[in-house]
């Protein structure tokens, strides 16, 4: 059959025997997917066992770190097994349910990306919308449409691949459908699930940058106004420090999310556009170096997000270190860790002590009486 160039995440490759590309391959692949198996295992965790984490932006990270396990369990291990032994060895069911799975885990993830980048604009540029809209159960929703749909979109897969028998009698699993039918259906789920959520994602950062540059040129001017009247930015109980920590928390977040975006098209644009050239060349182009480097990059994008919670949001970062000292610490400690749902900040202050708790703020000492309270950051905008 006429059929497309096999460059699946997992199989299709023409020099599986060489030595060296068994040992580069396998090495890169398993090192990996076991971080990326081990990060998003952490993010569910932590969103899931801490009360504090149980935000809409952080139900959206859950069912990206789940697509993202998806893509890693289904397309990184076996890649493992086919580059050893050389052949396709799950035979005729693992072929549909592998492959089906790998398209619901990348499209699940393109998906999640694009609704969590919908709720940051709501949450920065419509705050009193968000209120009402940016809700825990209302993301709930959005996430089980998304994996409903998009698993009945992905059932298609299973009228596209089958098992292929070469000529030496090696087994791959591989498209049996002609170029005629397959080209439009991948231009569709190109267009989709890789092109359209990217467009949509740029121009909201876009317009949300624009509201926190606008927000932060307003808000200093408003401090340099009031700085004479001695109600600045140093002023014990002014609002305006914690206005301004509130501004710096939305700013950490939104760019933390920017940077997945970011890395989801950079990782994922040498794939697709291999796929998308060799779906036209009549002499498909299969370079197993180049596949094992456009394989690695999606494999990378699925592993690097926790790295990337880590690395640039505080309240991740306490989180893996405190889920990763319960794993460690004996069994008194451990009940400890599953009892306390909280840490507390205690901050002196000159007239007593100010005590903050999961976003509310009490007074104690001789300050309690005349205190100035704030309005607290809406919980939808927490990471």
């Amino acid at each position: 059959m006429d059929g497309p160039s096999n460059i699946s995440l997992v199989h299709g490759d023409t020099t599986l025997g060489l030595p060296e590309y068994k040992v580069v391959s396998v090495f890169l692949v398993l090192l990996v997917c076991t971080t990326g198996i081990v990060g998003n295992t952490m993010v569910v965790l932590v969103v899931l066992t801490s009360q504090d984490m149980h935000t809409p932006t952080n139900c959206y990270l859950v069912s990206l770190a789940l697509a993202d396990l998806i893509v890693l369990v289904a397309a990184g291990l076996p890649n493992v097994s086919d580059s050893l032994v050389g052949h396709w060895i799950y035979g005729h069911a693992g072929c549909l349910g592998i492959t089906y799975f790998q398209y619901l885990g990348i499209n699940v993830s393109s998906c999640s990306i694009l609704a969590f980048t919908v709720e940051r604009y709501i949450a920065i540029c419509h705050p009193m919308k968000a209120q009402t809209v940016c809700t825990v159960a209302r993301a709930k929703r959005i996430i089980s449409g998304i994996w409903g749909v998009t698993s009945l979109y992905c059932l298609l897969w299973f009228f596209l691949v089958d098992l292929n028998v070469h000529d030496n009698q090696r087994l791959e699993c591989g498209y049996k459908v002609s170029r005629d039918l397959y080209l439009p259906i991948y231009l569709l789920d190109f267009t989709v699930f890789f092109i359209a959520p990217l467009l949509v994602t740029v121009v909201l950062y876009g317009l949300i940058g624009r509201i926190l540059f606008q927000s932060s040129l307003s808000q200093e001017a408003w401090q340099k106004a009031r700085q004479p009247t001695g109600q600045g930015e140093g002023a014990p109980g002014s609002c305006c420090s914690r206005s301004k920590g509130s501004m710096s928390s939305r700013k950490q977040a939104t760019r933390m999310l920017a940077v997945v975006v970011l890395l989801f098209a950079l990782l994922w644009t040498p794939y697709r556009t291999l796929v998308l050239l060799n779906s036209f060349l009549a002499q498909p182009f299969l370079d197993p170096w180049v596949l094992l480097f456009c394989r690695t990059c999606v494999y990378t994008n699925s592993a690097i997000n926790p790295v990337i919670y880590s690395l640039m949001s505080q309240k991740f970062r306490a989180a893996f270190l405190k889920l990763c000292w319960c794993k460690a610490a004996g069994p008194q400690k451990r009940a400890a860790c599953v009892t306390a749902s909280s840490f507390s900040a205690v901050q002196e202050t000159p007239g007593g002590t100010e005590k903050m708790q999961l976003g509310s703020i009490e007074a104690s000492g001789p300050t309690a009486a005349g205190s100035l309270h704030c309005q607290q950051e809406p919980h939808f905008s927490a990471l």
